[in-house]
């Protein structure tokens, strides 16, 4: 068993502090990892602080990894010493279900293992990427193109993936209109992608205030949604809408702003219940979707696809000791767009 220095959660209320876990012998098919960045996202926070439902403390999170490779397991084929990896949101599944065989592990249906917070198959509590090294399977680590540094590829083992799969599965490419709403963490990447993509992209924001940030990551179209001529102004233009944001909508109003034959792919997840009249999609042949991370061998095409459009997160790095008080800025939307840990500020 390998000790390495984390930073973990003690309860829902108690600041993070500085740990040590222990990571498990690096079996034949795993590889052990030395994490250089881990990004934090707000799922971070609902997790550990309880807000979807109780942990088990003390918790290490983190699910946006990047690192290098230093050791594999006697049957290693995907991974050798020296290799830029990522590791996202999940480090197991059943593999056996139709949906892991298809390659969409994330809808695992006998429940995937998460990266933290997780019963392991060894029945200890997986631990996350606020820390040193990480000890994961061969199958469930991915390989980060070079030309994407490994402080901006963190974020995509998560906000990528997440805002990548649901454009690329309704279709975002040229002729097609696409409205991002919000401009975060989850947001940002959507614009890059779907703009990479060839789609023509609209920024729906309360405000006005991050309009040369959107334009700049390359957004065709900036509005306030905070201005009711808004809604009027764009009823009825786009092909497809990401949601991103987790705050609770009026989401009739959202939905009168797609095209006939339309989606709205919810990717943030508001708390509380969320409730739209019927006759917002029938009428128009509308659909109102939801949408999860992606697989394995999605999250690698994502990977490809970024680093073939040099396609990296805005980032923030701190050091170890600023965790806390990027939570508490993560909480007031203080962040463009995403904070990494600098992990050897653990040493």
């Amino acid at each position: 068993m390998l000790t390495v220095n984390a930073y973990a959660a003690t309860s829902a209320t108690e600041p993070l502090t500085p740990t040590t876990v222990e990571r498990r012998d690096v079996g034949p098919h795993d590889v052990l990892i030395e994490i250089k960045y881990c990004g934090i996202c707000h799922s971070d926070l609902h997790n550990v602080r309880g807000e979807w439902g109780p942990a088990t403390y003390p918790l290490v999170p983190g699910h946006e990894i990047a690192g290098i490779v230093t050791e594999v397991g006697s049957e290693v084929t995907r991974h050798a010493v020296g290799d830029r990896v990522g590791v996202g949101c999940m480090v197991d599944s059943c593999r056996e279900c139709v949906n892991c065989r298809k390659g969409d592990e994330q809808y695992c249906l006998k429940g995937n293992t998460l990266t933290y917070g997780s019963i392991d198959k060894d029945g200890t509590l997986t631990q996350g990427g606020y820390s040193t090294h990480v000890v994961v399977t061969e199958d469930f680590v991915v390989s980060i193109p070079e030309g994407i540094g490994l402080d901006e590829a963190a974020p995509l083992m998560c906000a990528g993936i997440t805002t990548y799969s649901p454009l690329r599965r309704w279709g975002a490419g040229p002729g097609k209109q696409v409205a991002v709403i919000g401009l975060g963490g989850l947001g940002h990447m959507a614009v890059k992608i779907a703009h990479a993509m060839g789609a023509e992209v609209t920024v729906l924001s309360q405000s006005l205030k991050k309009m040369d940030d959107g334009l700049r990551l390359g957004a065709d179209h900036y509005y306030a949604t905070s201005d009711p001529t808004t809604f009027e102004q764009l009823a009825g233009t786009f092909d497809l809408i990401v949601n991103t944001v987790s705050a609770k909508l009026d989401l009739d109003a959202y939905l009168g702003l797609l095209a006939v034959g339309g989606a709205m792919v919810n990717v943030g997840a508001p708390a509380e219940p969320l409730s739209l009249s019927v006759f917002s999609l029938i009428m128009q042949g509308r659909s109102y979707a939801g949408s999860l991370i992606g697989g394995i061998r999605e999250t690698q095409e994502m990977l490809n696809f970024c680093g073939e459009h040099r396609i990296g997160a805005e980032v923030e790095i701190i050091a170890a000791d600023k965790i806390n008080e990027a939570y508490e800025r993560v909480v007031a939307s203080d962040v463009r767009y995403r904070f990494v840990i600098d992990t050897a500020t653990l040493a």
